[in-house]
């Protein structure tokens, strides 16, 4: 409990700063947290119960900070995609789903925890990710907008909404569409002359006044309704459907991979914006904790929030303390404050969802990637259109199927080059003022040698030997970075090699790892030519080993002459 650790060990002097920011993370996280449970399909109590024990236990467990858990939009959006076929309009069963899925990916985490799976945090590469968000959040806009301008749609599918979007024009209720454009004046104005305020929690608390003074609900302006602390009737559990939970087990999955990438990004940013360090093993656990604990207070999935981070840290949080006073904070709303909550139109919740996604919309990065990097456009590019088209959950399965694939086709076919030496001595990709060496072929491969690119590897060598318009005696391969474990088929393949090269009248000299290549061979027990093939300590070695040969053939051939 590394949390708890800090907490023992409180520096006085940070305490009006955890207050100050503690304050600023409750006013911003309990209107965003209602939303989401709007998102999510539940009612606002369970998003307020997503942020209060969470909270604390986050505070407790994580290795971060500053961090600030709670519900956010990506996840809540898949969370939804998720339950609402399986709840088949029942309001009971979808929190049911909800509660039980959010334990089963507490689980996964915890798991993942104890199995030092730390390493997860990148399965979800930049552009896999950026495509990703920009999806959800094109997804969620389009949702919310009929939430905003009081009409329903008549398709779920995003494509079929857009394009018959314009038929829904006719419908668009006039007073709640205007009671949305205010909600969203108030949040542009306070966002551009009070940045430090928040924004959300300002807009709800005017527009629910106005909601209480004008009673919005008779001129049929949705409100949220009676909010109570009630939680999932005992008995509907005696009804429960087991069998459904069986289709959680692989979307808890998928989802605990993404609440754990988006939430070390996150953690990573801050930890390094003010130098302290982070264990992603330990992240895994807190974050699994504090979704079991979210679950069992019949809340719903919570992961690393940046937006509520970012005001933790704007407003100077030193510690984890910071969470346990916005959690305390929260949880006196809910003791004594919900009867208000239940003025709260809903179409300001979508206003705010809306400006919420505005913030994951970044189009910028994927046009940079055409510049720099043409695979990783294409990728990021086909996630955004996945999750547009076929949906989010099929859209990540097919972004991170294509992302594993674009993996395996670099390491299988891996770039590779030829290296030479300059004027000054030193090693480099043959170029303008990098010359080859004489009759001497360099030769590095950029990637570990495995079974299914061994082939490839001696066909490369073979090929630039034969084309070479000089004749070649020494090939140097730089072993460094791909002999990087012992693979009996890489073995195998070095000796077939040097059989091949045996025929040109080539030496193969491997530069790097000396002891450790002839340590696998000799325990192989591959009786290898020593006259064509021979082991250096690293590529310089080489170099001088080649060059020290060629001197002494050249003086045998003068003495030859003589």
């Amino acid at each position: 409990m590394p949390g708890l650790m800090s907490l023992l060990h409180y520096k006085r002097e940070y305490l009006n700063f955890d207050i100050k920011a503690g304050l600023s993370v409750a006013a911003v996280s309990l209107p965003v947290s209602i939303a989401y449970a709007e998102l999510t399909g539940v009612g606002a109590i369970a998003g307020l119960y997503s942020t209060i024990l969470p909270l604390i236990v986050y505070a407790l467990f994580g290795s971060s900070k500053q961090l600030i858990v709670g519900p956010d939009t990506a996840t809540c959006a898949v969370v939804a995609a998720v339950v609402f076929p399986l709840a088949a309009n029942d309001p009971v069963l979808r929190w049911q789903l909800v509660v039980l899925l959010t334990i089963m990916i507490g689980i996964w985490c915890l798991i993942a925890g104890k199995l030092h799976l730390g390493a997860l945090a990148d399965l979800l590469s930049q552009p896999i990710l950026i495509g990703l968000l920009n999806g959800i959040s094109i997804t969620i806009m389009v949702d919310q907008l009929a939430k905003t301008l009081g009409f329903q749609y008549d398709y779920s599918y995003l494509i079929e909404r857009i394009v018959y979007f314009p038929l829904k024009i006719s419908q668009i209720h006039i007073l709640t569409a205007l009671v949305s454009f205010f909600t969203l004046v108030i949040l542009v104005a306070l966002k551009k002359f009070k940045p430090r305020y928040p924004a959300p929690l300002f807009a709800v608390i005017i527009m629910t006044f106005f909601s209480w003074l004008f009673n919005f609900e008779q001129y049929n302006v949705r409100i949220i309704g009676s909010v109570t602390s009630d939680f999932i009737p005992a008995e509907s559990w005696l009804d429960f459907d087991k069998g459904l939970m069986r289709n959680l087990v692989v979307p808890s999955l998928n989802i605990a991979v993404i609440c754990f990438v988006s939430m070390m990004i996150t953690v990573r940013s801050f930890a390094s914006k003010n130098n302290y360090e982070t264990n992603a093993d330990v992240e895994f656990k807190a974050l699994g904790m504090a979704n079991i604990v979210a679950g069992l207070s019949q809340g719903f999935v919570v992961s690393g929030t940046s937006s509520r981070t970012a005001v933790n840290d704007a407003n100077g949080g030193k510690t984890q303390l910071v969470s346990i006073i916005a959690a305390v904070l929260i949880g006196f709303v809910v003791l004594f404050f919900l009867s208000p909550l239940q003025y709260i139109p809903t179409c300001v919740l979508g206003v705010i969802l809306i400006y919420s996604s505005l913030s994951l919309i970044n189009f910028q990065t994927i046009i940079r990637f055409f510049k720099f990097d043409r695979d990783a456009f294409y990728l990021s590019l086909t996630t955004l259109i996945s999750v547009l088209v076929i949906g989010i959950i099929p859209g990540m399965a097919l972004a991170v199927l294509l992302g594993l694939f674009l993996f395996l086709r670099r390491v299988f076919r891996p770039n590779d080059q030829l290296l030479g030496v300059d004027d000054g001595g030193r090693i480099h990709s043959i170029g303008s003022d990098v010359k080859p060496l004489s009759n001497t072929m360099i030769y590095r491969f950029n990637s570990p040698l495995t079974y299914f690119n061994i082939a490839y590897f001696k066909r490369r060598i073979i090929n630039y030997i034969d084309d070479s318009a000089d004749p070649i005696n020494y090939v140097i391969v730089d072993a460094i970075p791909c002999f990087t474990y012992k693979d009996v088929s890489v073995l195998t393949g070095i000796d077939e090699l040097v059989n091949s090269l045996k025929v040109r009248n080539v030496v193969l000299i491997l530069a790097g790892r000396r002891k450790t290549l002839k340590n696998w061979f000799k325990q192989m027990n591959l009786k290898l030519d020593s006259d064509y093939i021979e082991f250096a300590y690293d590529l310089y070695f080489a170099v001088r080993l080649v060059q020290s040969k060629e001197h002494m053939d050249s003086k045998e051939d003068e003495e030859v002459i003589n």
